[in-house]
This record gives C-alpha cells, sequence and structure tokens, in this order.
C-alpha cells in the first residue's frame, strides 16, 4: 500500500538521522527508495547501528552479478542456480551475542542478501536438520529454476541461535538456545531482517514470504500459529511437525525389517537388507502395477493416491521361496512397517506411510524408506526391540518435543484473517515424514477454520508431489516446480492456485500439473501424455 508524503518525509527524516551523512535518495510517490534501488552504499551497511536492538552486522560486501550455473544450489550439493543472480549486498550478522548455561558462546545468526534491484519483496529462507549453519540465502526451495533473490526478492537465512552439525542436538541443555531453535528465532530474525531492509532501502517490504522444508516446513507453520501478522504468504513442505511421533514411525518400520534381516559382520542386523535389491524392485513394480493406471494413464507415476489399493499378500510365495515373490515372514513385515504403529489400546502412534513408485530408491541424496531399513537421521540404525506405549509416553512427556510440534495447533483465524494463504506440500516417497501426515493435519485445521471447501478457496491448498522423497528427488518424480510464485499470485492478485506444473531429471521432456488436494492429475484421454496440458485436476 502506498504511504502519504507526510509518512514519506517522517521516514526521509529518521534515515538521515541515522545514517548520518549518507544521502537520502529520492522517493517514488509509493514511498519507497526509487526503483527499489539501496538508500546507503552496501560497505556503510556494516557500520550502521540499530538503536534499542542487538543486532550487530559483522560483515557486508556488495556481490557482483554471478553467471548461471556458478552458484551452489545447497551446500554439499552439486547441483547449481541454472539462472544469473544480479548483483546484491550480503550483510552476516548477530542478534543477542550471549554465554549460555553451558558456558559456550551462543547468538542468533544469520545472512541477508539485499539485490540492487529489489522488487519491494521479502523472504524468510527456512532451515533444515536442527539448523546450526547459516546457508546461502538464495530462496531455491519450491521456487521452480528461478531462486527469490533472482527476481529481486531480500532473503534472510538463519542458524536458528547455534552453531554445530546439522543433527547435532547439544545445544539443547541451553534452555534459551533450544526456544530459539523450536520457535523464537523466527519472530526475532524475522523483526531483525525487516529493520535492515528499511534501513537500507529506505522502506519497509511490501509483502512478506516464507519458504522451507523439512525444519524449513514446520518453521514455517510456526509462523503462520505463532506469528500470525508476519507473514503474507507461508511455503511448508514435508514439515518436521512432530518428530518424535515420526522417528516412532521409522523405529517401527525398522524394527519389523529387523527382524527379517539377514546379519552382517557385526553379528546385528541389517535392516536395510531385509529385502534384496530384486526384492525392492519386484515391491516397486507390484505397487505401481495396482496403482498407476488409477489416474488415466501408465506412466510410472501414481497420482491418484487415495485410490491406491495395494496389498504385500499379493506377492506372497505360494511355495518355494523364488525372486518373483517374497517370503510369507517379509510380507508381513513389509505390511505391518507400512501400516504404522499402534499402542496398546490400539489408538494410531504415528500415520502410516503410503504406498508409492519411490519407496526403494536408490542413488539419491536420501534414499527410500526399503532401501534405508527405515533408518531415522538421529536415532538408532536397529531396533530389536521396540515398546509403542513406552516411547509414545516419553515422547509425549518431553516438554522439547512439545515445543517443537505445530500438529495440534489448527486455529489459523488471525493469519487468515488479514489475508494470509499457507500452501503445504510432500513427497509421497519421504522416507522420514509420511506424507500422509502432513494431509491429517491439513484436514483437521481445514475443519478448525470452516471447513475445507472454505480453506481451499480462500486461504490453504496441499500438495502431494508422486515418487518424490524428502523435500526433493526421486528415481520416478518431478521435482521442480514453483509454488513460491503461486503464494505469490495468490496473495498479490487472488489467483487461487489449482495446480502447479512440474518437471524434473527423473523424466527428461515431461510435465504434470501438481493438483491441490484432495484432487489429483488426471489424463484427458486426448493429447501428448507428457504435456501437462493433456491433463486436468478432478477428484
Amino acid at each position: 500500500m502506498g504511504r502519504t508524503r507526510k509518512e514519506i518525509s517522517t521516514i526521509q527524516i529518521i534515515i538521515a538521522f541515522f545514517v548520518g551523512c549518507a544521502a537520502v535518495p529520492m522517493f517514488s510517490e509509493t514511498g519507497g527508495a526509487a526503483d527499489g534501488q539501496p538508500a546507503i552504499n552496501c560497505e556503510g551497511l556494516a557500520s550502521v547501528s540499530f538503536p534499542g536492538s542487538t543486532i550487530v552486522i559483522e560483515k557486508a560486501e556488495a556481490l557482483p552479478e554471478a553467471p548461471a550455473e556458478t552458484v551452489q544450489a545447497r551446500p554439499g550439493d552439486p547441483q547449481t542456480v541454472g539462472v544469473a543472480i544480479p548483483s546484491y549486498c550480503r550483510a552476516e550478522g548477530v542478534i543477542e551475542r550471549r554465554t549460555g548455561a553451558d558456558g559456550k558462546n551462543y547468538a542468533i545468526g544469520f545472512a541477508i542478501a539485499l539485490p540492487d534491484r529489489w522488487n519491494g519483496r521479502f523472504l524468510f529462507q527456512g532451515g533444515g536438520g536442527l539448523n546450526g549453519s547459516i546457508r546461502p540465502p538464495l530462496g531455491t526451495q519450491a521456487a521452480g529454476d528461478v531462486p527469490a533473490l533472482a527476481r529481486g526478492f531480500a532473503v534472510v537465512s538463519t542458524d536458528s541461535g547455534h552453531r554445530g552439525a546439522v543433527f547435532d542436538a547439544s545445544f539443547m541443555v541451553d534452555q534459551e538456545a533450544a526456544i530459539n531453535f523450536a520457535q523464537a528465532s523466527l519472530g526475532k530474525v524475522t523483526a531483525a531482517a525487516k529493520t535492515i531492509i528499511g534501513r537500507y532501502y529506505g522502506r519497509p517490504p511490501e509483502r512478506s514470504y516464507f519458504v522451507g522444508c523439512s525444519t524449513g516446513g514446520r518453521e514455517g507453520m510456526v509462523a503462520s500459529q505463532r506469528y500470525p501478522d508476519d507473514f503474507d504468504g507461508i511455503v511448508a513442505g514435508a514439515p518436521a511437525m512432530r518428530t518424535g511421533r515420526s522417528n516412532l514411525g521409522l523405529a517401527w518400520a525398522n524394527y519389523h525389517f529387523t527382524q527379517i534381516a539377514p546379519k552382517g559382520e557385526s553379528g546385528k542386523p541389517e535392516p536395510a537388507r531385509a529385502f534384496s535389491p530384486s526384492e525392492r524392485k519386484l515391491i516397486t513394480d507390484a505397487i505401481v502395477a495396482a496403482c498407476d493406471a488409477k489416474d488415466g494413464l501408465k506412466d510410472g507415476m501414481i497420482f491418484n493416491l487415495r485410490q491406491c489399493r495395494f496389498d504385500p499378500a499379493a506377492l506372497a510365495c505360494g511355495g518355494a521361496k523364488t525372486d518373483a515373490c517374497l517370503a510369507p515372514a517379509q510380507v508381513d513385515a513389509l505390511t505391518k512397517a507400512f501400516a504404522g504403529p499402534r499402542n496398546s489400546r490400539g489408538a494410531p502412534a504415528y500415520s502410516a506411510f503410503p504406498w508409492d513408485s519411490g519407496i526403494a530408491a536408490a542413488d539419491v541424496p536420501i534414499p527410500g524408506i526399503l532401501t534405508t531399513g527405515a533408518r531415522s537421521p538421529v536415532g538408532p540404525a536397529v531396533f530389536e526391540t521396540i515398546n509403542v506405549d513406552e516411547i509414545q509416553d516419553r515422547v509425549d512427556g518431553d516438554g522439547m518435543q512439545r515445543l517443537q510440534s505445530t500438529a495440534n495447533w489448527t486455529n489459523l483465524n488471525s493469519f487468515f484473517g488479514h489475508g494470509g494463504k499457507i500452501l503445504f506440500y510432500h513427497g509421497v516417497s519421504d522416507p522420514w515424514f509420511s506424507a500422509l501426515d502432513t494431509i491429517d493435519y491439513y484436514e483437521r485445521m481445514a475443519a478448525s477454520s470452516g471447513g475445507l471447501d472454505k480453506v481451499r478457496a480462500n486461504f490453504s491448498r496441499a500438495y502431494l508431489v508422486p515418487g518424490m522423497g524428502h523435500c526433493s528427488t526421486g528415481a520416478a518424480t518431478l521435482d521442480r516446480f514453483d509454488l513460491l510464485q503461486a503464494v505469490v499470485d495468490w496473495v498479490e492478485q487472488g489467483k487461487a492456485p489449482d495446480a502447479v506444473i512440474a518437471t524434473g531429471p527423473a523424466f527428461p521432456g515431461r510435465s504434470r500439473p501438481i493438483c491441490a488436494y484432495p484432487q489429483h492429475a488426471t489424463y484427458t484421454g486426448q493429447g501428448n501424455p507428457e504435456d501437462a496440458t493433456s491433463f486436468e485436476c478432478r477428484d
């Protein structure tokens, strides 16, 4: 929204006061620096003070345009960004530097990218794992082929208040560090980023967005639940919204695989070998044969998940074990593992895992659940015994788990009340968090917000991505789609995203619509079966 001339003059006075000799830029009629240009130079940002705040900018440097394929999409990932990254100012700093209860130094670290040609939008880039590092603030997640920074967004990323390896939980001995990771750093970094943006460009963001997956997906849910006024649009992928329960689900599957697994050199069973490569292919082929055509086309992808009916008993050997069938013990283990754990009262302790084409994916960053033997990224490799009641009680009684859980907060009327939109997405073959658990939350949230039809029409949509693993990749998936633009268009133009078009290296030349749940992509029976235009979204 535009500002009055009186407001513009006030902003100019404030900038002149704090920046000192820095020249105040010309302002456009919309109230910001003309054409999204910076109000101060990049290097000068490091010497700017923020009275009444703990923000300290430790470094600021102007970075020139980076040609396509020269910038890593994520640390440790060989994939590079396929478009040029325009010139921008990168500032690094901290909030709330302190000494923790364990004697270690703590601070909420952040990096913010401020493009030379700003589009007036702010993006908070979610984290992953237990955070602990500051990832490049590019905004690549769920952004198709063009990161948010390349579009002109100002982008911030954070370590959430501690430093360490991606699954290093040692910081949790410090109460404040644990609270920062669970939720508080999100609000603090958002406020700091908006302050810096306002100082740098001479005006605040016109719109604010959040995009993240896994821990970042949980953080997106935290944003909608605990900071409902801070963001206009949120994209939450594969949210790690109740990790204690999801780890219980993996422990349950791992236990059943362990019962049939051969022993390794250590003398312990190796659940990742519960099914041989040929048996994993047998299972995958049977799932595809049972469910692939439900969407009108046999193409190796299962879009009609709700009508997928696969029973492992169909693979049971009628006689001697051969490569073309499974032993009865294998059928039993597979059935129980995917059904999900139940406690002694018969109640589900975690969601079932869906049958999908990528459950045995190999040679991908995060292999399928059959390939890993349902190993948790943070838990033991082998569960030779399991007590669901005991684990469930321990998880439910853990204060930190309750603090992190976002699965039970379904009242989003403050967020929706100011026009906020939230999009969920989840790979159906995710080996760590069941896509059905995200759908369960979505349906409960919708029930609390006026019903599914009302929520889909006005506030939120969810997308299930066939064959995709955790956040991206898979042997039989299309994992490149642009939900960032989808949420921007819904917020700013009122265009509700019925579907987003997906492509990916697993199927070169193929495109498909990923439809908003409960609809799925269906082949119309006419046109090129490799082209998304030959499909429509149906119930």
